[in-house]
């Protein structure tokens, strides 16, 4: 048990290169844009249109990545060819998709506020089709236990997307002074947020060259027979990613329906960017599933399974936990990471981090259905979700603006998660351990409540007082579920030590 969860942390770990850095890479790119582009409103486009490809990515993989593990798992003599079928049939919706986007930007762009900007459909549209075409590729390298590879080129994409954006957000800006016959034929300095897209547009179209290796590995063939079957697990899933998806993006999808003009623009940039900075926890949630996901399939036989999955949500939750208390109680120190037009939005920072607390424990309770083929559970439980994301930021938005999009989040997530865990007891009980669970969540929030009581006008002082009970909660974790002589390097001295 213990060697399943060692090697679980180690792929999580080296999955988390390319997540966590990755993403943290990518986050980095939230300063640069609130503090060179004109405005909030400008910001609120990124914001916006991110949202959309968020979603369109989803529908387009639709399920194919979790399916492709289900069925090269369940026949590994078969597994080239679950791979080939995979890669066509995703290939060839990703081909007509990115064609119809670009054909039909005009019309698409005047539907959701663009008209004046329609290559921004032709642009994302191009990025998505891509990436739904890669996404199999990387999900070969994960089957076939190639981290470090996978990390790689997952690497690749983000310094590239942040190498153009400095390129044409500061270099060129600069340039554009300095030495403008240099630039002139190919920048424009009025076409702002467009060199965001652009970035994203270059740094794609490389790392889908840089798979080419991984496309061609197999033979090609085509199972129709097969794919009918895929489809068929996998489609419930596309209702369920659709449905997930949305509830993590549709928010900044109704917003600009919901709060219109420049004014709805700029407070929709603003609760991006102050969401951004609670993207920790959504790197740590996404480095653990690129390595839970194969772990649940490849465990399901064996004895033990059950137990490793109960630990494996334990740990997950605890560590999630303390990277919530890290990012609240440190605020005030993470807040300058955006321009200061942004901070009114900071309050909506701790309701973003529990809300992907929820949605991770919502994924680890996704396994009772994956395993025991009953996907369609989990596609009503996002729609639930969604269900409830709509009405709260129907009612919410117009009164609380981005807070009451937040606290949709949050109760949608918090909803789904509860459904879930009640309906797996009764297909697929796992004796989860819920005080454990239930203590540390506790502990979390009264050190957070306590937090407010101990704010000084000196900020050295607030940081000492908060790394206090920052270090109650380390120390409660050392006590009683994280020995120091477990950690790697550490349990070396340990060893030496008490020989």
């Amino acid at each position: 048990m213990a060697e399943q969860m060692r090697k679980l942390a180690k792929e999580t770990a080296i999955y988390g290169i390319s997540s966590i850095l990755g993403k943290f890479l990518n986050w980095m790119l939230v300063p640069l844009y609130t503090y060179v582009l004109e405005s909030s409103a400008e910001y609120g486009v990124v914001t916006n249109l991110y949202a959309w490809t968020a979603l369109l990515l989803v529908l387009l993989t639709y399920g194919m990545e979790t399916g492709y593990f289900r069925f090269a798992n369940k026949n590994r003599d078969e597994a080239d060819k679950v791979y080939s079928t995979t890669l066509i049939a995703v290939g060839f919706t990703s081909l007509i998709f990115g064609i119809l986007c670009v054909i039909f930007s005009r019309s698409i762009g005047a539907v959701i506020g663009y008209t004046e900007h329609h290559e921004y459909i032709s642009m994302l549209g191009v990025v998505v089709a891509m990436d739904a075409f890669g996404s199999i590729p990387f999900a070969y390298l994960r089957y076939k236990n190639r981290p470090i590879q996978f990390a790689s080129l997952k690497m690749i994409m983000i310094f590239t997307n942040i190498i153009f954006n400095l390129f044409f957000l500061v270099g060129c800006p600069w340039l554009a002074v300095k030495a403008p016959e240099f630039i002139n034929w190919f920048y424009n300095p009025n076409y702002g947020v467009g060199y965001v897209f652009v970035a994203n547009l270059f740094s794609t179209l490389i790392v889908t060259l840089a798979l080419i290796p991984e496309i061609f590995v197999v033979k090609f063939e085509f199972d129709k027979v097969l794919l009918k079957k895929m489809l068929r697990y996998s489609l419930p899933l596309l209702v369920l990613g659709i449905a997930g998806i949305m509830n993590q993006t549709l928010d900044k999808i109704l917003f600009p329906f919901l709060m219109t003009g420049d004014a709805g623009a700029a407070e929709l940039g603003i609760y991006g960017a102050t969401s951004k900075i609670a993207m920790v926890m959504l790197m740590f949630t996404q480095a653990f599933r690129y390595a839970y996901e194969p772990f649940i399939f490849a465990q399901h036989k064996d004895k033990n399974s059950l137990e490793a999955y109960a630990d494996a949500m334990k740990f997950f939750v605890i560590f999630s936990l303390l990277i919530f208390l890290g990012m609240v109680l440190y605020l005030d120190v993470f807040k300058y990471i955006i321009q200061h037009d942004y901070w009114a939005g900071l309050n909506v920072v701790p309701i973003v981090l529990f809300s992907f607390i929820f949605q991770g424990v919502f994924f680890n309770l996704s396994l009772w259905y994956k395993l025991t083929d009953k996907t369609m559970y989990g596609a009503w439980f996002s729609v639930l979700g969604t269900i409830i994301i709509v009405i709260g930021n129907i009612i919410l938005v117009p009164i609380l603006s981005y807070t009451g999009a937040a606290w949709s989040a949050f109760a949608c997530y918090f909803v789904i998660m509860l459904v879930s865990y009640y309906y797996g007891q009764k297909h697929m009980p796992i004796k989860y351990d819920l005080k454990t669970i239930g203590l540390y969540t506790v502990v979390t929030l009264v050190l957070y409540g306590i937090s407010f009581f101990i704010e000084t006008p000196y900020k050295f002082v607030n940081v000492g007082l908060k790394s206090i009970l920052m270090l109650a909660f380390i120390a409660l974790l050392v006590k009683h579920d994280f020995p120091l002589k477990v950690v790697p390097v550490v349990n070396r001295i340990f060893k030496k030590r008490f020989k």
